[in-house]
């Protein structure tokens, strides 16, 4: 294991290291990250800076690399902290498919909330102890179905590629109506009509049939909650296939 790797670990898990053992320090680990958290939630991800940071908390840049080795530790102990305080929605059904689209709904407004992890979760996990105690939540969704150990784990990870990717589109589109100041509602009432003057439904049949009557039902050209509602639906059902196979 490299260096990083080692104090990144004993950072996740709290543990003081030989030079920091017997100092007390200003300010606490978890004050940093929930800064920078802050920083992100509200200024996106290319804020996120060590400098940037250590001006929030009122210190200097060489002082937080005291706390710190980095950027992307930093953002590992983000996403790990946010994971400690995920919420481990009880199981009010003894149904795998309930409770497998409550881990989803759970992530989707955890990575809406905090839209940064969706374009930010690295895919090797930081090993600490938000990451592990969210995997032991959600693995439960599957405990007892007819699958083995590893299925199980690889269809936590189906139903979670999903809802990444879902809430990756959602923030996707959250940011462009953020830097245009136009909802997509209003955005296909301005530009509904003007498509409709070069788009025959003699030459786009389906296109035009179909897309207007998506969008009477969204009130826009795209709508991610909706997209994430029935692609969910898909992805369980999914799942149920296998749960069927190997019940037959």
């Amino acid at each position: 294991m490299c260096e990083r790797s080692a104090i990144e670990l004993q950072l996740l898990w709290r543990k003081p290291g030989p030079e920091s053992r017997g100092r007390r320090k200003k300010y606490s680990l978890d004050d940093i990250v929930a800064t920078a958290i802050d920083i992100a939630d509200v200024e996106g991800l290319a804020a996120l800076t060590i400098r940037r940071v250590a001006s929030a908390m009122g210190m200097s840049t060489m002082n937080l690399y005291t706390y710190v080795p980095g950027t992307k530790e930093l953002l590992h102990l983000m996403i790990d902290y946010l994971y400690l305080s995920y919420p481990q929605r009880p199981s009010e059904t003894s149904g795998w498919r309930s409770k497998a689209e409550a881990v989803a709904e759970d992530n989707y407004d955890l990575w809406s909330q905090h839209a940064w992890i969706a374009t930010a979760a690295p895919s090797r996990p930081p090993l600490g102890p938000g990451v592990l105690r969210k995997y032991e939540h959600e693995l439960h969704a599957f405990d007892g179905v007819p699958l083995s150990d590893v299925e199980k784990d690889a269809a936590l990870t189906y139903l979670l590629t999903f809802v990444h990717g879902a809430a990756r589109a959602a923030t996707e589109a959250a940011e462009v109506r953020k830097s245009s100041g136009v909802t997509n509602a209003e955005w296909w009432e301005a530009n509904g009509p003007l498509l409709a003057e070069s788009v025959t439904p003699e030459e786009y049949p389906l296109a035009t049939r179909i897309g207007e009557a998506a969008g009477m039902v969204s009130g826009s050209a795209y709508d991610p909650d909706a997209a994430f509602r029935f692609g969910l639906e898909r992805t369980l059902d999914g799942l149920a296939v296998l749960m069927d196979r190997y019940r037959s």
